[in-house]
């Protein structure tokens, strides 16, 4: 059997069309987008290697932020130098941002419809599928060895059982790599210790292969980092400025600036985990919205492409909308500003952790002692998802009653998305328009 061809040099104007696709179908949360990415760019088109796509991956694991939006920014930074980052990064957020403003919009202006809560009931379920067939795809290519599935499990038991922060599996599996990789390393080679024999086998080489030279933009320098950073933080600064001299440091604007700066800094382990402090501050603190927004808010965030932690944009127009920042005549500008802001500040440090230390992260893949505490969080991320998975089903899955009970309806959607996607390979938009047609029909019924 014959190799595949190296694929055609990716333009820019062809990037930026894939990137626009994606910010518009990559629906069920990081780990449906990442292995909607894999599929997409290692498997199908071949822009960058196995090797490459995951080495990339862990490094944004380890970084607090959205890890889907930091893994376009890396790969569209690494063939596209900085405005490839920036285009993949902004157009993995745009869609979701102007789909959440309208739909916030609508939710605001015209209250609760019949239809929207049974097409929510159809999508919830079908989210808990497209987890687990992310879990599973994921894995597959991961859990090479024994030693890295019991990573995984470990894991899974301590954040589903034991309630043990994010941050402080990412630590132990680190640490788990560290010494992994000096006791055993072939263990904790990306790959899992197995030759890398499958990988040109199974899709042919890439554009940046395994062997690929890493490119003159992405070669690391001290200068360069402190250029790039310095340039971040400042645009944060002056961002933040701007507001606080235009509408005051105390308003609502410059508020947001500041609570979304420091909640992107505290997004280790994806959108749920920064939840309560979002919850926290958009409720309690700033009283943007009411507890019940906030619900309605997540289910919004649930069911639009794009990163979980975009609810952010539905806290920030709640809350522009709430403080009639314009007037009581410019409620849709003022929710559509509170939305644009929550967004940039959320967003705004993942492309400078991304672009400063994307370098750096290159310099080292191929030194087995700074790559496998890398492998050991990919390993552990694994059982991240499948918590999630779990997560999911408790909350989907169960009826509010004070007795336990079951929704079966729920759990059939759930089953038969497994079986669509497991079985038959259907598509992300396809599944939820199938399921939110069943959802209907469920509802409709009751």
């Amino acid at each position: 059997m014959s190799t595949p061809a190296l694929p055609a040099v990716v333009t820019l104007a062809e990037a930026f069309r894939y990137w626009l696709k994606l910010g518009f179908i990559s629906f069920g949360g990081p780990a449906g987008q990442i292995a909607l990415m894999h599929a997409e760019l290692v498997e199908k088109r071949r822009w960058i290697s196995e090797q490459r796509f995951l080495h990339a991956l862990n490094y944004c694991m380890l970084l607090p932020g959205p890890e889907a939006t930091q893994l376009a920014v890396y790969i569209g930074w690494l063939m596209h130098r900085t405005r490839g980052g920036i285009i993949a990064g902004v157009l993995f957020v745009l869609p979701s941002l102007l789909i959440l403003i309208a739909l916030s919009w609508i939710y605001l202006a015209f209250g609760h419809v019949n239809v929207v809560a049974g097409i929510l009931y159809g999508i919830k379920p079908a989210v808990v599928a497209i987890v687990l067939a992310a879990a599973w795809r994921i894995g597959s290519r991961t859990l090479k060895n024994g030693w890295l599935i019991g990573i995984a499990t470990a894991a899974f038991l301590a954040i589903a059982a034991l309630q043990i922060p994010f941050p402080i599996i990412v630590l132990a599996a680190a640490l788990a790599g560290a010494i992994g990789g000096r006791v055993a390393p072939a263990v904790f080679k990306i790959g899992g210790g197995h030759p890398s024999t499958g990988q040109h086998t199974d899709f042919g080489p890439a554009l940046i292969d395994d062997d690929t030279p890493t490119p003159a933009h992405a070669r690391f320098s001290w200068s360069k980092l402190i250029r790039v950073a310095a340039t971040g933080i400042g645009l944060a600064a002056a961002s933040w400025g701007f507001l606080a001299a235009t509408s005051g440091a105390a308003a609502p604007l410059a508020q947001m600036g500041w609570f979304f700066t420091k909640a992107a800094m505290l997004t280790f382990g994806g959108a749920y985990a920064v939840l309560p402090y979002v919850y926290q501050g958009g409720v309690e603190t700033y009283q943007w919205l009411t507890p019940a927004q906030m619900i309605d808010g997540l289910a919004l965030g649930e069911t639009t492409p794009g990163p979980l932690i975009m609810i952010v944009a539905f806290v920030g127009f709640v809350g522009g909308w709430t403080k009639a920042l314009f007037g009581a005549d410019s409620l849709l500008l003022a929710g559509a500003m509170g939305a644009c802001v929550a967004t940039w500040f959320t967003f705004l440090p993942s492309f400078i952790f991304i672009l400063a230390g994307g370098p750096l992260v290159e310099a080292t893949r191929n030194n087995i002692r700074l790559t496998a505490p890398l492998t050991a969080i990919s390993a552990a991320v694994v059982g991240v998802i499948l918590s999630l998975a779990v997560f999911f089903a408790e909350h989907v899955f169960r009826l509010s009653s004070p007795v336990l009970q079951w929704d079966y309806a729920a759990m059939a959607i759930a089953g038969g998305a497994c079986l669509a996607l497991f079985r038959y390979k259907l598509g992300t938009i396809r599944l939820l328009f199938a399921c939110a047609i069943a959802g209907l029909v469920v509802s409709y019924l009751r």
